[in-house]
């Protein structure tokens, strides 16, 4: 089984709109979708729909938390949270023809230290007990400490499990030294870790070795529509999705990182694990819902996923 770690969980709403945004105005919301968000939980149904299990843990509170859990049950994810007594947070996209997807995010509800400390030390070792693979991924509420990704993976590796981990800034760098198995940043995020400006794909494969000389195996690296950089023992390997008609990208790095916790589950290699996350993340592309995909479009475009290695 797989574990997936949201502690800044959300109410996803993304509306979408028949005609552009015109500020200022009355705009009427043509459809509407609620899912249960947060970048753990977009992994946590991209992986239902690769077919493993998989059991969603984090902090949830209130009403918006009890919503939460059950929209998840909707979509036949078990969950196992945290508590919290701030409630939890709404976040927005706006889906419209002429400009896209627009987010709108809100910060969520802070939480205290022993809220963090009984997630850290209760919650979580029961939450992984029957899991091999252990992604995290996100931001966190405010109020958690800058290292608590760090001692949640150190936590999940002493219990043997392997750790997956998608997130940026203080807690990202923070977590390098405790050796994620895989570690996944766009390329803003790289530019953030290393405070500088990528020019170049060269770069992004140089940056990517950096982040291995701390012991990291896998660094993979979202590149929008060129695709993604896997760097790891059997080389550098690029995956370029084919060309598609993008409806939605919110959720497309999230549902990656599903993807390669199948992978390592199913014991792929690396060309066919990067393979198969790009292909799982374009077929996100092509969904109005956040962190969701049809799996037989996912498996015309497997194969015209191109791999090139560098």
């Amino acid at each position: 089984m797989i574990t997936t770690v949201t502690l800044n969980a959300s109410i996803d709403k993304a509306y979408v709109m028949d005609k552009p945004i015109q500020n200022g105005t009355v705009m009427r919301v043509s459809k509407c979708h609620n899912t249960a968000g947060g970048k753990g939980l977009n992994v946590a149904r991209a992986i239902k729909t690769c077919g493993e299990d998989v059991l969603a843990t984090g902090l949830v509170g209130g009403y918006n938390g009890r919503y939460l859990e059950r929209l998840l049950e909707e979509d036949g994810v078990a969950h196992q949270f945290g508590k919290i007594q701030g409630e939890t947070r709404s976040c927005i996209n706006i889906l419209d023809p002429a400009f896209g997807s627009t987010e709108y995010l809100e910060s969520g509800a802070e939480i205290s230290a022993d809220e963090e400390t009984v997630f850290v030390e209760k919650v979580f070792p029961l939450a992984i007990a029957n899991s091999a693979v252990v992604t995290i991924s996100g931001s966190v509420p405010k109020g958690a400490s800058s290292t608590v990704y760090k001692r949640l993976i150190e936590g999940a590796k002493a219990d043997g499990k392997i750790v997956l981990l998608d997130t940026s800034g203080a807690q990202l760098k923070e977590s390098l030294s405790a050796k994620p198995f895989l570690v996944k940043p766009n390329v803003d995020e790289l530019e953030m870790l290393f405070e500088t400006k990528i020019k170049s794909t060269k770069e992004i494969v140089e940056y990517a070795h950096e982040i291995r000389n701390y012991g990291i195996p896998n660094v993979m690296i979202s590149m929008g529509s060129r695709g993604a950089l896997l760097s790891c023992d059997e080389g550098d390997i690029i995956a370029c999705p084919p060309a598609v008609e993008v409806v939605n990208t919110v959720g497309c790095g999230d549902s990656m990182l599903g993807a390669f916790a199948v992978a390592v589950i199913r014991a792929m290699s690396a060309e066919e694990s990067i393979r198969y996350a790009v292909a799982v993340g374009t077929a996100n592309a092509l969904s109005p819902s956040t962190g969701s995909f049809d799996i037989k479009e996912m498996q015309k475009l497997l194969p015209q996923v191109q791999i090139t290695r560098l």
